[in-house]
Formats: structure tokens, C-alpha cells, sequence
């Protein structure tokens, strides 16, 4: 008789097990990197804490009602998805809260969120639907269609806020979700080239991106100018040492870090937690990575595929440009840390992902029983995987 054990019965359970321990470790982070700002400008350490908890509640929600959702339905309600969103971005630039001369917010009463980090997964879901239409009908991979124009629409108004690092994401993730799905290599070539010179043009159109640029390449140049913040937060990364200073007993956050628990949150955890807590959060991240890989490539038909691969996209290259802003080897853009860096609107989405991942997951495969203890159902198994649609997006 020969036994199979395995840890997971499906591979929700790990993703499941890591966001909660990323959550954790966010909102203990959220509260050790802000209760000084917090108490200063609200007079009481709680407030961002307070608002975190609240986010993340919803999030929750949200996530709970986005898995038990056939992630299918979501093609049927993009029209509608779609004009709301169009409507959000544009009444940002005309009625939004401008916070250090950027529009990005809509308040309704006593909340405020960012339209554009919803457009983000809105994107991704547009592009999985029309890419995963072209391989259904035997066509050729391409992004000159009416979605793709859309999803350029999105970051162009979302660049108008301004905000070049989230409109990059809008339109990013799905571009590189077309070159995964299979385009031409020659297309790929041709769309390289465009999206570098688009670039080029929208950063010396403004004057301070070109800036940043240059400061990236020697941030103490101008250690007291635009370099501040970079070279702050080497400081702050570096003063953690291996073990770091403890939890709560960072300095940076008195006021010499800006936005500390927002875009820069990872450096306060790693001078609390120092290269054994900044490790740990790479291997969580590497981890989702694995297992989000495997959903993709288990996914039940082309859109469930393309749509999870999006999804991961969409986490790592969050995770990988936040990272790399914080350690100085990317230039300052307002990208947040999935799951640990403060900030309501990114959350929610985040959480809205997650669930949907979830539920392709769930429609994916059968979990598998943690001992199997006959070979009949291990080739029923092999069998029930061989049915399943062999695009492999990610190997």
C-alpha cells in the first residue's frame, strides 16, 4: 500500500496562511511606523491604526464575498465595471481632495479612496477577458483592439492626477500579460520599443520625474533636496543591522523618514526587524509567488489562467517596485507594499485579488485527499490534470 502525505490539501490553503501572516505583520508595522505622526497631528497614537483596522475589515469582507464568486461572472459585469470607473477617474480630476498638489481621491462624507487603484485590477481583468478570448478562437496574440485602447485611457487619466507609478501598473501588467500569453516575438519588439519611448516622453515632460532619475543614481548629491527621501531611507534600512533595533523602537519615523507608513513602511520594518525580518518577507512574498504559479497553471480554462497569472503580476510587480524604491535601485513613485504599507484603498483591492485568486483556485481541481492510499486515485488524478487546458502561461 503506499501513502501519500501531503501539508496542503489545495494550494488556497498556503496563500491563505501567508496573507494572514503578511496582514499581521502589516498592521503591527502600520502602528509602529505612524503612532508618532499620529499623535503629533491627531493628538492620539491610534488614528491610523484605528483606520488600518477599519480597511482591513472590509477587506476581509470583500475577500470573502470575491472567492465564493465564479470568478466567470466577472466577464458579464465589465461594461458596467467599466463606465463607473471611467466616471470615477474623471471626477477625480474634477472634484477630487488634492493632497501635496495631487488629485487622487474621492471623498465620500467622512471616506476617501483612490479610483486608480482600482483601475489597476479592473485592467488586468480586461485584458485577461480579451486575451483569453484570442486564444479560445486560434488568434494571434495582439493588443490594438478596443480593450487595450480602454485600458490606455485608464492610465493616461490616472496620469493626469498625477500618479506615473500607478498608471504604469494599469497599463503595464497587461501588456506583460500579452507577451506571457504568447504574442510574437517581433510584436514584442515593436511594443518594447513603443512603451520606451512613451516613457522617455512622459518623464521629460515632467521636469521633477527627470530628476528623480538622476538623484536615483547618487541620491547624495542632493542628500538634503530630492535625494531626502532615498537617502533617509537607506539610513533607516541600514541602522537595523541583522537582528534590528526592536519592534517599536525604530527612529526613522520621528519625523526624519517622509511617509513612513505609507510608501516607505518597509524600511521602518526593516530597522525593527532588520535583515532576518526583511528576509522573512521576501520568502512570504517568493512563497505566494510559487503558489500563485501553480493556481495559474492549474486554472480551469484560458481566462481563469490569464487572469491568475494577472493577478501575480499585479502582487509581485507591487512588491518588486516598492522594494526596489525603498532600497534606493528604483527612482520614488508611489507604489505601496501589498499588505504592509497603510493605505485603505490599496488594501481593498488587494483583498478583492486575492479572493478572486482564491476562486479560481477553488474551480480549478478538486482538493486532493492529504493521504492517498490507493493508486487508482493517483492516475485519476494524473488523468484529471491532463484534461485541463495545457497554455502552461508560467512554468
Amino acid at each position: 500500500m503506499r501513502i501519500r502525505k501531503t501539508l496542503w490539501s489545495n494550494d488556497a490553503e498556503p496563500i491563505i496562511v501567508i496573507m494572514i501572516i503578511l496582514l499581521v505583520l502589516g498592521t503591527i508595522n502600520v502602528f509602529s511606523s505612524s503612532f508618532v505622526l499620529s499623535t503629533i497631528d491627531y493628538e492620539t497614537p491610534y488614528h491610523f491604526l484605528i483606520r488600518h483596522t477599519i480597511w482591513l475589515f472590509v477587506g476581509l469582507i470583500a475577500f470573502c464575498i470575491c472567492r465564493r464568486i465564479n470568478y466567470r461572472r466577472w466577464r458579464n459585469w465589465m461594461p458596467v465595471l467599466l463606465m463607473v470607473m471611467m466616471l470615477s477617474l474623471v471626477a477625480v480630476l474634477l472634484v477630487g481632495n488634492s493632497v501635496n498638489g495631487a488629485k487622487r481621491w474621492l471623498g465620500v462624507g467622512a471616506i476617501a479612496f483612490q479610483p486608480a487603484e482600482f483601475a489597476k485590477l479592473l485592467s488586468l481583468m480586461l485584458a485577461a477577458a480579451v486575451l483569453a478570448s484570442q486564444i479560445k478562437r486560434g488568434r494571434e496574440i495582439s493588443v490594438l483592439n478596443l480593450q487595450y485602447g480602454i485600458i490606455v485611457i485608464m492610465a493616461g487619466l490616472t496620469e493626469m492626477e498625477p500618479d506615473l507609478g500607478t498608471a504604469a501598473i494599469i497599463c503595464g501588467v497587461p501588456l506583460i500579460m500579452a507577451v506571457v500569453a504568447g504574442m510574437n516575438i517581433m510584436k514584442i519588439v515593436r511594443l518594447g520599443s513603443f512603451v520606451l519611448a512613451g516613457v522617455i516622453g512622459l518623464i521629460f515632460l515632467q521636469p521633477y520625474r527627470l530628476n528623480r532619475i538622476k538623484i536615483m543614481l547618487d541620491p547624495w548629491s542632493d542628500a538634503q533636496g530630492i535625494g531626502y527621501q532615498t537617502v533617509q531611507s537607506l539610513s533607516t534600512i541600514g541602522s537595523g543591522g541583522f537582528w534590528g533595533m526592536g519592534l517599536g523602537d525604530g527612529v526613522s519615523k520621528y519625523e526624519y523618514l517622509p511617509e513612513a507608513h505609507t510608501d516607505f513602511a518597509f524600511a521602518i520594518f526593516c530597522q525593527e526587524h532588520g535583515y532576518v525580518g526583511a528576509l522573512m518577507v521576501f520568502l512570504l512574498f517568493a512563497l505566494m509567488i510559487f503558489f500563485c504559479v501553480r493556481i495559474a497553471n492549474r486554472a480551469e480554462d484560458e481566462f481563469g489562467q490569464i487572469l491568475a497569472t494577472g493577478i501575480m503580476l499585479l502582487i509581485l510587480g507591487q512588491a518588486l517596485a516598492n522594494m526596489a524604491m525603498v532600497g534606493g535601485m528604483f527612482a520614488v513613485v508611489g507604489v505601496p507594499l501589498p499588505f504592509i504599507s497603510y493605505g485603505g484603498s490599496s488594501l481593498l483591492v488587494t483583498m478583492i485579488a486575492m479572493g478572486i485568486l482564491l476562486n479560481i483556485c477553488d474551480h480549478g481541481h478538486k482538493p486532493q485527499p492529504k493521504f492517498a492510499t490507493k493508486q487508482s486515485d493517483i492516475e485519476a488524478g494524473k488523468k484529471d490534470e491532463e484534461k485541463r487546458p495545457s497554455l502552461h502561461l508560467v512554468k
